[in-house]
């Protein structure tokens, strides 16, 4: 657990925010933004809830300085906010205070099982004997899959490399150690092995209004290659993902979200980290809200943001 500042010392956001992900290699950058969230919540008195939003909001800016991906940190850092927010005229600032840490407790402990939730909802589109491509690691899919594994399934997964990094290896580890048949192949390789496979099951890093997917660069072409081939291409991802950001292509995502800090200055030679997915190749998304077509996120995002 991450040391806590006392009252009168200076509480540093990133420091918590990066001790925390450190302390649990599974948790989610959005999960370790609301619960640096919640501490500032909780250690820090505010006059008003102006002051409040505006502590808030240079919070998530401070989280989104630093090198991980941004998308989860700034959707979950505004569905925190206003979560926490709503109908609280006319109550001193003390009460708001504490209502606000009951919801902000009770909105971290839903979010928290939302893996689990996602993780039930697609046992039965995995039935026993089927091939799964995936795409790099992601760890609601991984847990989906071993869920399944326990429920005496077997079936075969490739894994793509995922690019830079060596995050396809570790899912092969991570599937291995559980006992489940698995295959790492190339990223290039997604053609290839896509004619064999039964569907196609990978995360998403954030969820646009569109109902496309905005995760690890490879994914836009996995789903090219899945519905060329009328392979069903399913997103498994957590509601806190859902980001109020509405992409037609490739450029319009923003460069904070396609390239690590440090070569913002100068992208001209740098490989992106992720891309843009569009709903015309998503075929369900599993979310803890529910399994949803792509059409169904902008009315689940009116409902969240209402």
């Amino acid at each position: 657990m991450p040391q806590v500042t006392k009252p009168n010392e200076e509480f540093d956001v990133v420091k918590y925010f990066l001790q925390l992900l450190e302390d649990d290699k599974d948790m989610s950058s959005g999960i370790a933004a609301i619960k640096t969230l919640l501490m500032i919540l909780e250690k820090k008195q505010f006059g008003t809830i102006h002051i409040l939003h505006t502590t808030m909001r240079e919070a998530v800016a401070a989280m989104r300085n630093t090198d991980l991906s941004i998308a989860a940190i700034v959707s979950a850092g505004e569905l925190f906010c206003r979560f926490i927010t709503l109908s609280l005229d006319d109550k001193h600032m003390e009460e708001c205070r504490q209502i606000m840490l009951n919801r902000g407790k009770i909105f971290l402990t839903k979010l928290q099982n939302s893996r689990q939730v996602i993780s039930q909802q697609a046992q039965r589109f995995i039935s026993d004997g089927c091939r799964i491509l995936t795409h790099s690691r992601s760890r609601v899919v991984l847990k989906a899959l071993i869920a399944a594994s326990q429920n005496k399934k077997t079936f075969h997964v490739f894994v793509t490399q995922g690019g830079i990094g060596n995050s396809g290896e570790e899912m092969v580890q991570d599937l291995q150690a559980a006992g489940i048949d698995c295959t790492l192949i190339l990223d290039s390789a997604t053609g290839y092995v896509m004619e064999s496979v039964d569907f196609v099951m990978v995360g998403a890093e954030a969820i646009v209004e569109s109902g496309g997917i905005i995760n690890r660069i490879g994914s836009y072409t996995m789903g090219l290659c899945a519905r060329e081939m009328k392979k069903p291409f399913y997103v498994l991802s957590e509601s806190f993902k859902f980001s109020r950001l509405y992409p037609l292509n490739q450029r319009d995502l923003p460069n904070e979200y396609k390239y690590s800090r440090k070569h913002l200055n100068d992208i001209s030679k740098v490989h992106p980290l992720v891309d843009y997915t569009p709903p015309a190749y998503i075929t369900l998304l599993f979310t803890d809200l529910g399994i949803l077509t792509p059409s169904a996120v902008s009315d689940e995002l009116i409902k969240l943001y209402m």
